[in-house]
């Protein structure tokens, strides 16, 4: 399938700035696949959306304050990174960075992180696509130093990727716990803990696992065609003790409702080599691209927030609920006037 056809028009103020408060009142545009049907409802209004049995699959990637602001040592011009992982390499530990900084940093060159001393960094080597390695002069954890010197990584369609204090914890959810993602899993940001014990109440189960979101998750498909587009790899992980929670509620008659593209993507990688519907522990790399013509086998119904054209995200839920009937909804969200991308509104696909 040629990318134009996951293209839209979106106009700019549609693109959410701020997230609403509380969570749970953003829009739910549910989508129901058997008769094509759109209702608008607000997240709120999930517990009622789900059966008694169904299972929500969220995922507990926790983000990082991965955005890093300094300056060159040698010319005390602006710099800018962004972390994407701590490496060992024989027996040194580095942090493999995207710089994004005008000029061209050579290697063995230092910058400073934040005011003051800050946080100083040695350029060491550098790869592809504007990646480094850099070593830290400092002994102490990555997640410490970032704590410390690290901002929110915003997408840069959000205040042109300037976070504020109150992003902190606004671009994280709930139930967020195992740190590692430069950007949030969107579709769980409009959860609350009220609204989680809603659900509990209404017998509606939940199980998490994790995907830690890269980079990659930013970039479009520049490729014509989509099969052409190769997928980031990301760290993920689905316990045996989830993957039998799931089983267990999907053979009493219960849907397996994925909480974003992120939960979709290491279900159906867990799903690949299980027999009949049968999830499976999963631990290591994904780089599952799910296009139009996969039969999905690891979810029932798929919380999702409104993405970005011509991206994979916008193909994956093409390939879910069908390209026709996502393009129809899309047009019927900017005719609503919903609210677009990570801290705009959701779609609920059944």
């Amino acid at each position: 399938m040629r990318t134009s056809e996951f293209d839209f028009a979106l106009p700019t103020e549609l693109i959410a700035q701020e997230p609403l408060e509380p969570r749970d009142r953003s829009r739910l545009l549910v989508v129901r696949r058997e008769t094509g049907r759109f209702e608008h409802r607000i997240f709120a209004d999930l517990p009622e959306l789900l059966a008694t049995g169904d299972i929500l699959v969220r995922n507990n990637t926790r983000v990082v304050p991965a955005r890093l602001l300094g300056r060159r040592e040698l010319t005390g011009g602006r710099w800018e990174g962004l972390f994407l992982r701590e490496l060992t390499v024989r027996g040194s530990i580095f942090w493999e960075i995207l710089a994004t900084t005008r000029g061209k940093p050579g290697a063995g060159e230092q910058v400073v992180v934040g005011e003051g001393e800050g946080l100083r960094l040695t350029l060491m080597v550098k790869e592809e696509a504007g990646r480094w390695l850099a070593r830290p002069e400092s002994d102490q954890p990555a997640m410490s130093l970032l704590e410390r010197f690290g901002s929110v990584p915003l997408p840069p369609y959000i205040r042109k990727g300037e976070a504020g204090p109150s992003d902190r914890p606004r671009y994280q959810t709930v139930y967020a716990q195992v740190a590692g993602a430069v950007a949030a899993p969107t579709a769980g940001l409009h959860f609350t803990d009220d609204l989680f014990a809603r659900l509990d109440e209404r017998g509606i189960g939940r199980a998490d696992l994790t995907l830690h979101v890269g980079i990659g998750t930013f970039r479009p498909i520049d490729a014509e065609r989509i099969d052409e587009h190769v997928l980031h790899a990301e760290w993920a992980e689905l316990s045996p003790k989830t993957a039998e929670t799931i089983n267990t509620a999907r053979r009493r008659g219960g849907r397996v409702v994925a909480v974003g593209t992120t939960s979709a993507r290491v279900l159906e990688t867990a799903a690949k080599d299980a027999q009949g519907q049968n999830i499976r522990p999963f631990e290591g790399e994904t780089a599952m691209y799910l296009r139009p013509g996969h039969a999905f086998r690891g979810l029932d119904a798929l919380v999702t927030n409104f993405h970005l054209p011509r991206s994979s995200l916008l193909v994956l839920v093409s390939a879910f609920a069908g390209v026709e009937l996502i393009q129809e909804a899309y047009a019927e969200a900017v005719r609503e006037r919903y609210r677009f991308y990570s801290y705009g509104d959701a779609m609920l696909i059944l």
